[in-house]
Formats: structure tokens, C-alpha cells, sequence
């Protein structure tokens, strides 16, 4: 358990906004889907659903990101040493 604490300590704000995004989405899905069905439950249950997938897919996108721009990083961080070091 204090592994699983000391990830989501580590990964606050990506799960700050991946929350946020998350009750962003459920409300706007929920209205979408009343306005086409006019089932109050219906749309509770739809938009309960896709969002929690989205919300999932969308926090595992936001760290391949995120690894993605610390690879770009690391090649110029190592070039820089050695454009100091030379004669």
C-alpha cells in the first residue's frame, strides 16, 4: 500500500487533472446523453461509463508524454558537457 501511496504522491497533479477532467467529462456526457435519449438513468449509466475509460486512457497518455519529453531532454542535456569541454 505505501508503494501505491508513494506513486499517487508522485503523480499529484497529473491525477489533479486527470480528476478534473474526468468530472468535466461525466457532466458533459450525462447532458449529451439525456438530450438524446431523455432517460435520466440511461444517461446517468452512459456517462458514467465512457468517461471512467477515457479518464483511465487519458492518465497513461499524459505520462507517455511526459517520458516522451524527458527523452528529448536527455540527448541535449548530454551535448551540453561536451560542447564545454572542448578545446
Amino acid at each position: 500500500m505505501s508503494r501505491l501511496r508513494a506513486t499517487a504522491r508522485q503523480n499529484l497533479p497529473t491525477l489533479m487533472k486527470t480528476g478534473s477532467y474526468y468530472l468535466i467529462h461525466i457532466c458533459v456526457a450525462a447532458l449529451m446523453a439525456y438530450a438524446v435519449t431523455g432517460n435520466l438513468i440511461a444517461s446517468l449509466t452512459l456517462s458514467l461509463l465512457e468517461p471512467t475509460v477515457q479518464a483511465v486512457a487519458f492518465f497513461f497518455h499524459e505520462k507517455a508524454w511526459e517520458r516522451a519529453a524527458r527523452r528529448r531532454q536527455a540527448p541535449a542535456m548530454d551535448a551540453v558537457p561536451a560542447l564545454r569541454s572542448a578545446p
